[in-house]
């Protein structure tokens, strides 16, 4: 009875929706993180100004749970979770790379560089990967003559 239930929720799930889900409890944690044991906010000067790392937290946390509910949507339906989960990398890609402009955080070039090839270029990516794009074996022939 439990394999049923798994294995009808990976169906439900899909391919897109796995990842979805994961990304979705990947964000929620890091911004649960922020909340718990905020870290040191060098280089984030931009978002800072506005309010604590903290208030930010809930962007990740919010971001991480469109995203964990989108997973259980059908695909088509699933485009808000790609874009919430764009959402707070891009941010913070955006307040590494004004770091950089403005000379507070040289080592913050390395950062944004590393959010939008990691995050924001792997979700554009999967958002355009359809949900059955592997091709099937190709079938083998059988002997002839034999």
């Amino acid at each position: 009875m439990r394999c049923r239930a798994v294995r009808r929720l990976r169906q439900q799930l899909g391919r897109r929706g796995h990842f979805l889900l994961i990304l979705g409890i990947g964000k929620t944690c890091w911004g649960v993180s922020f909340l718990v044991d905020p870290p040191n906010a060098e280089g984030l000067r931009l978002l800072t100004q506005v309010c604590s790392l903290r208030h930010w937290a809930w962007l990740w946390i919010v971001a991480g749970l469109i995203t964990t509910i989108s997973a259980f949507l059908r695909v088509g339906r699933d485009r808000w979770g790609f874009v919430a989960a764009l959402v707070p990398p891009a941010v913070w890609a955006i307040a590494y790379l004004a770091a950089v402009i403005s000379g507070d955080y040289s080592r913050g070039a390395w950062v944004a560089v590393w959010y939008l090839t990691s995050h924001v270029g792997v979700i554009m990516w999967a958002a355009t990967v359809p949900e059955h794009s592997v091709p099937k074996p190709p079938r083998t022939r059988r002997a002839e003559g034999g």
